[in-house]
C-alpha cells in the first residue's frame, strides 16, 4: 500500500517526484471527457518509466489472442481500446540541453488534479547538468464542453540564465499498446500536413479501419503578450510537429498554448474528417484557453450539483469519494449509446478497455441516481443493439432458437475474452444484463423500455437459460453444470447457487415483462412475439416448469446456500488463519492450489443476496454473510463494496466502514499494487454504492425511495444527492438524524426508518431512528 497522495477535499496532490511511483501517478492523475482520455504523461521528453496512454472512445483493434483460438467456438481475438496519437507533446531544449526529468535535478515538484474544475496542473524547477534552472508550470484538461478537444497551457521561466529556447510541439502517432499480444503496432498512417503553428495527422487502425484525425494549433505569449514566431515544420512517419526557437531572458515567462482535437470516423465521414478537425481547432483556439477553462469549471460545477457526496470529519474519506465520482464522470457521459465503460476507463490498457458485466452490476446504480435517466438508458440500448451478436455468440456454442449469450468481454457485441473458464463458463453475466433492465425500470418507472427494447433482450436471455439447464433424473430438478460463478477462484463447478438463482430469476422476469407489455402495449406485444418467433404455449410452459423446479444447493444444518455442489468438501481454513506471506493468493499460490481451496475472490452467494435482498429474511442474510466473508480474500476490486452494503444492512457498522475504506482508496493508496496499469473505474461505482446503499440505506421499494441510514462513528456527517423520477433530493445524515431536502419542483414520497413522509417541492423533512434514541 502506498501513502504519498496528500489529503485534500477537492484535490489530488503529489509533492516531490519519485520515478518509481510515476506510472501509478499517471493512472491516478488521468483525464477524460467521455469521448477521449489521457494518462498523466508529461508533455516534455521523459526517458524514465512511463506508460503512454491516449485513448479515443469506440476505437479498437482485434488483437489476435495468444491462447485457445484453435478450440471450436473460441474467440480469435481480444478487442483493445488503442493507445492513440499522443497530442500533448511539448519537447523543450534549453541551449541544446533537453528538459528530461529523468536526467536532471527536480526541485519542488507538485502535481495537482483539481476535481472541482476538472484539470491537471504540474509545476517544478529543473536544474540541468549545466546548472541552468528553469521553472515549469503546465495545466491541461480534456474539455467536457467540446468533448473532442483538449488544451494545454505550458509555462517556462528561466531562473538563472538568458538563452535560446527550442520548443517542439508534436503529434506522435508512432505508438503501440504495451499489452499487444505480438508486439504489433495497430495504426497505419493515412495522411499528414504541417503548417505554421498547426499540424494534422490522420491514422487508420489495421483490420477495423477506424480513422482518427488528431490536430493541433499553438500560440505563444511572453510577459503576458502575444509573440509572433516562426515555425519549422517537422514530418516523419506517423509524426508531425512545429519546431520553434525563441530568445528568453532570465525571469521572463514564456507560455505555450496548445489546442488539440481527436476526431474519429465513428462520428464524422472519413472524407470530411480533416476539414472538421481544422474547423474544431479554429473554434476552440478562437475561444482561447481562459474561456475554455471557465466553461470547463462551470460544466464540472453542474456535474457536482447532481453527484457530489459531502463528508464532514474525515478529509481522507472526502477526498476518496470525490476521486471516485470524478473518474466515473470523466469516463462516461451517456451521450452516445454506442459507448460503454471499460473497467479501467481512460486510465490504462488492462482489460482492453472493453465492456464487462461490471457496467450492469456496478455502474448502473450510480448513473441512475446521479444523471438523467437517458444516460442509463443508453447503457441498456448498447446491449440491445448488440442482441444479434449475442444470439450469434450462443449459436457458436450450440444454442438455437434465438437464445442469446452476451459476451464476457466485447467492443462490438462479439465475444473476445481469451480465458476458457471465463469466456464459456462465467455465464452469470447474462443475468446481470437482465437485472440491469429490471433495475432501470424499478428506479425510473419507465415500463415503456420493455416495449421498445427490453422484452426482446429478456426473451433471448431466458431462452439461453432454458437451454443451458438440464433435467436431473436423480434430483428430479433442473441443474446447471460446468459453470464459473462470480468467484473466479472456482472453475467448472456444478450448480453455482448464484448462477442458478439469477438464471431462474431472469426467466421469471421475462415472463413478467411479457405480461407487462401485453397489458400496456398489446400491438407491440404481438409484434415482438412474431419477430422472435415465440411459441407462447410451449416456451412459457417450459419456462414456468424450470422456475418451479430449479435446484439450489444449500446446507440445512448450517442454514446457508452452498456456493456450489461440493463446496464443503474443501478444507475450511479461514482467511484470518492464512499466513501473511501467502497473500495475495493470485501472486503466491499456483492456480491448481487456489482452485482446490475454499477461498473466494469476491462476493458470489453474497452477490445474489445483494441483488435479491428482499427475498430473504435478515437471519438468512446474516448466516450467509458470517459464513462466506471469513473465506473471502477480496482479491477483486469489486468485492469490498458488496460486503460493505450487506454489513450495513446487518447493522455491522464497523465492518461496513472497514470495507468502504478498502474500496474508496483502492487506487489512491495503490492497495493491490496494480494501479500503475490504470484505475479501477467500475469498482469506483461500488464505492458510491457503499455510501448511498450502505451507509445511506437507500433502496427502491414499491415505487418509492427508502432510506435506513446510519452515521459512521468516524464522521460528523455525510450527505449525498439522488435524482429520482424527476425529483432531486439531498440526504444529510448526522448525529441529530436525517434531513432530506427536495430541491426540485416535484413533490415526492419517501420512507425513512419505516415512516412515510411526503416532501413538497423546495421543502425538507427531518427524521429520527427511534430504535437508536
Amino acid at each position: 500500500m502506498k501513502d504519498y497522495i496528500k489529503i485534500d477535499e477537492w484535490n489530488i496532490i503529489e509533492e516531490g517526484f519519485d520515478p518509481h511511483l510515476n506510472k501509478i501517478s499517471e493512472s491516478i492523475f488521468s483525464l477524460g471527457n467521455g469521448r477521449m482520455g489521457q494518462r498523466a504523461n508529461f508533455e516534455e521528453t521523459y526517458t524514465g518509466e512511463t506508460l503512454p496512454g491516449n485513448y479515443v472512445a469506440g476505437v479498437y483493434y482485434p488483437d489476435k489472442t495468444r491462447v485457445g483460438w484453435w478450440k471450436n467456438g473460441y474467440p480469435e481475438y481480444f478487442a483493445k481500446v488503442l493507445n492513440a496519437a499522443n497530442w500533448v507533446g511539448i519537447d523543450v531544449k534549453i541551449d541544446y540541453e533537453t528538459l528530461d526529468l529523468n536526467h536532471c535535478k527536480v526541485i519542488g515538484f507538485k502535481r495537482i488534479l483539481n476535481m472541482k474544475e476538472g484539470y491537471l496542473e504540474r509545476s517544478f524547477t529543473a536544474e540541468l547538468k549545466s546548472g541552468k534552472q528553469v521553472l515549469i508550470n503546465a495545466r491541461r484538461f480534456c474539455s467536457i464542453v467540446d468533448d473532442e478537444a483538449g488544451a494545454i497551457r505550458y509555462s517556462i521561466t528561466p531562473l538563472n540564465f538568458s538563452g535560446t529556447l527550442s520548443i517542439t510541439s508534436s503529434i506522435d502517432g508512432d505508438v503501440k499498446n504495451q499489452d499487444a499480444n505480438y508486439d504489433e503496432k495497430f495504426w497505419d498512417e493515412v495522411n499528414k500536413e504541417t503548417h505554421h503553428g498547426n499540424a494534422f495527422l490522420t491514422m487508420r487502425t489495421k483490420k477495423t479501419g477506424f480513422h482518427v484525425c488528431t490536430g493541433m494549433k499553438m500560440s505563444i505569449q511572453q510577459d503576458g503578450e502575444p509573440v509572433e514566431f516562426s515555425s519549422t515544420p517537422v514530418e516523419k512517419e506517423k509524426y508531425v510537429a512545429n519546431k520553434i526557437s525563441l530568445e528568453v531572458k532570465e525571469s521572463q515567462e514564456t507560455v505555450i498554448f496548445k489546442f488539440a482535437a481527436n476526431l474519429s470516423s465513428e462520428n464524422h465521414d472519413k472524407e470530411n474528417l480533416v476539414q472538421n478537425c481544422k474547423e474544431l481547432i479554429e473554434r476552440i483556439s478562437a475561444k482561447g484557453f481562459a474561456l475554455m477553462m471557465q466553461e470547463q469549471a462551470q460544466a464540472w460545477a453542474d456535474k457536482w450539483v447532481e453527484s457530489d457526496i459531502v463528508i464532514e470529519g474525515d478529509v481522507s474519506a472526502q477526498q476518496a469519494i470525490r476521486f471516485n465520482i470524478f473518474q466515473l464522470n470523466q469516463t462516461y457521459t451517456g451521450e452516445d449509446a454506442r459507448l460503454n465503460i471499460g473497467p479501467k476507463g481512460f486510465t490504462g490498457e488492462k482489460y482492453g478497455g472493453s465492456t464487462y458485466w461490471d457496467t450492469e452490476a456496478y455502474c448502473v446504480p450510480f448513473y441512475l441516481a446521479t444523471a438523467d435517466e437517458q444516460v442509463t438508458k443508453n447503457l441498456l440500448i448498447y446491449r440491445y443493439k448488440q442482441l444479434d451478436k449475442a444470439i450469434e455468440n450462443a449459436e457458436k456454442l450450440g444454442f438455437s432458437n434465438g437464445a442469446a449469450l452476451y459476451p464476457m468481454v466485447t467492443m462490438n457485441g462479439e465475444e473476445c475474452h481469451n480465458e476458457w473458464e471465463i469466456t464459456f463458463e462465467e455465464i452469470h453475466r447474462n443475468g446481470a444484463i437482465a437485472f440491469a433492465i429490471f433495475n432501470y425500470i424499478r428506479y425510473t418507472g419507465d415500463e415503456s423500455y420493455l416495449n421498445d427494447y427490453g422484452l426482446e433482450v429478456l426473451i433471448a436471455i431466458a431462452r439461453f437459460w432454458a437451454q443451458r439447464v438440464n433435467w436431473s433424473e436423480e434430483r428430479k430438478q433442473y441443474v446447471m453444470l460446468g459453470v464459473t460463478g462470480p468467484n473466479e477462484y472456482e472453475n467448472n463447478v456444478n450448480n453455482n447457487w448464484y448462477t442458478n438463482t439469477i438464471a431462474s430469476w431472469s426467466i421469471q422476469y421475462a415472463v413478467k415483462a411479457m405480461e407487462i407489455v401485453q397489458k400496456n402495449a398489446p400491438e407491440k406485444y404481438s409484434s415482438i412475439l412474431k419477430k422472435v418467433n415465440f411459441n407462447v404455449e410451449s416456451e412459457s410452459s417450459k419456462w414456468k416448469h424450470i422456475i418451479s423446479n430449479m435446484y439450489y444447493p444449500q446446507d440445512r444444518d448450517l442454514g446457508i446456500f452452498l456456493q456450489q455442489d461440493g463446496y464443503l468438501d474443501k478444507e475450511q481454513i479461514l482467511v484470518k488463519d492464512l499466513p501473511a506471506s501467502a497473500r495475495p493468493l493470485n501472486q503466491k499460490w499456483s492456480w491448481d492450489r487456489i482452485l482446490r481451496s475454499c477461498y473466494i475472490k469476491q462476493a458470489d452467494v453474497l452477490q445474489g443476496l445483494y441483488f435479491f435482498e428482499e427475498n430473504y429474511d435478515i437471519e438468512t442474510l446474516r448466516r450467509n454473510f458470517d459464513f462466506y466473508e471469513p473465506r473471502t480474500v477480496h482479491e477483486s476490486s469489486l468485492s469490498p463494496c458488496v460486503h460493505s452494503i450487506l454489513a450495513a444492512k446487518l447493522g455491522d457498522h464497523e465492518r461496513a466502514y472497514e470495507f468502504y475504506v478498502r474500496t474508496a482508496r483502492l487506487d489512491l493508496d495503490d492497495y493491490n499494487n496494480d494501479t500503475e496499469d490504470g484505475c479501477h473505474i467500475t469498482s469506483m461505482a461500488g464505492t458510491w454504492m457503499s455510501v448511498v446503499e450502505g451507509f445511506g440505506g437507500m433502496r427502491v421499494q414499491n415505487n418509492q425511495l427508502v432510506f435506513n441510514p446510519f452515521l459512521p462513528k468516524q464522521w460528523k456527517s455525510f450527505s449525498f444527492k439522488v435524482g429520482f423520477r424527476g425529483a432531486l433530493l439531498t440526504i444529510k445524515v448526522d448525529k441529530e438524524g436525517v434531513q432530506i431536502s427536495n430541491q426540485s419542483k416535484q413533490d415526492i414520497q419517501v420512507l425513512v426508518y419505516n415512516k412515510h413522509f411526503e416532501i413538497s417541492a423546495h421543502t425538507q423533512i427531518l427524521a429520527f431512528n427511534e430504535s437508536q434514541k
